[in-house]
């Protein structure tokens, strides 16, 4: 089955929610699995739990199917989603446009001003979907 990962903010904020929505759409097109994934930080836990995630999650979004929630600890977002997103095989990421910023930082320190798309695209063997949740 096809997997898609969506990586968002709990509470999920305006641009979570524009992400998560589309990430559900591609999913119900592809006939695919979702995955909603948040990064709980170390240095900034609040602790959240699957069953928060979960909770804030539907109570924003209706008509969800074939969704799997999961919480990660870890250091650093990026770094984390792009562990997450590799361990599950994902086919498809679906990341907002502000995450892409973040993920052009952090990989400009490894190579000169890569396309982030192309970059992930080959780094984990999927396609990348940018939201833009303006």
């Amino acid at each position: 089955m096809t997997q898609v990962v969506v990586p968002v903010r709990y509470p999920p904020n305006d641009h979570s929610l524009a992400t998560l929505r589309e990430a559900a759409r591609i999913a119900r097109d592809r006939d695919a699995e979702l995955t909603v994934l948040h990064v709980d930080l170390y240095h900034d836990s609040r602790h959240v739990t699957r069953r928060h995630l979960k909770r804030a999650v539907e109570d924003a979004v209706d008509g969800l199917e074939h969704v799997r929630y999961v919480v990660r600890r870890g250091l650093l977002v990026e770094e984390t989603i792009l562990e997450e997103v590799a361990a599950q095989g994902a086919d498809v990421v679906v990341i907002g446009k502000r995450q892409a910023g973040r993920w052009r930082q952090m990989v400009r320190r490894l190579v000169d001003d890569p396309d982030i798309e192309h970059f992930l695209q080959n780094e984990l063997d999927c396609q990348v979907v940018t939201v833009d949740a303006a």
